[in-house]
């Protein structure tokens, strides 16, 4: 007897990712110490639920080790202009056999600029591709106000459920 094997999803290999402003691609363990003053900010804190208050240098380094995996993996945004430090952070999780959960969070001097837009996008392209047979999840507060916002922009549709973290609604990708 044989047995049909498909090969699995994974997140490990995701290529870097450029746009016309952005570079986006696996925070290193240098990226610690940007990683930790990017976060550790309570407008990012209070909205991403899984994000300590305060954000330490330790939580940075766990945050970077568990974030390529081949079910999660957590994305450095960084300006191509030669600005060095991270702008942002886009996470991908694959949920079961047919979502992909999208994340992401942008430091307080990059906000208002539509670089979570652009390379939220981007990185949305790129899954689609990759994981044709998935499609695009988010939740969002409904008070967060500028998420919300900016996932409607992007073509995400509220489903009428009610996320798996608490107050938050789920949100999908509509397919174009």
């Amino acid at each position: 007897m044989f047995k049909l094997s498909f090969p699995r999803d994974s997140l490990a290999d995701l290529p870097p990712l450029e746009t016309p402003r952005l570079t986006i691609g696996s925070l290193l363990p240098e990226d610690a110490c940007d990683l930790r003053r990017l976060t550790d900010d309570p407008a990012i804190t209070g909205a991403v639920d899984f994000l300590p208050e305060p954000f330490t240098l330790d939580d940075a380094r766990d945050l970077i080790r568990g974030g390529n995996r081949d079910s999660d993996r957590f994305l450095g945004v960084r300006m191509r202009d030669g600005e060095a430090a991270l702008a942002g952070v886009i996470g991908a999780h694959l949920r079961g056999p047919r979502a992909i959960e999208i994340g992401y969070w942008v430091g307080g001097a990059a906000r208002g600029r539509g670089l979570a837009f652009e390379g939220v996008s981007a990185l949305l392209g790129l899954l689609a591709l990759r994981f044709p047979r998935r499609v695009a999840v988010a939740e969002c507060r409904p008070g967060n106000v500028a998420s919300w916002n900016l996932l409607r922009k992007l073509g995400f549709r509220e489903t009428g459920e009610d996320g798996h973290r608490p107050g938050r609604r789920l949100l999908e990708l509509k397919r174009r």
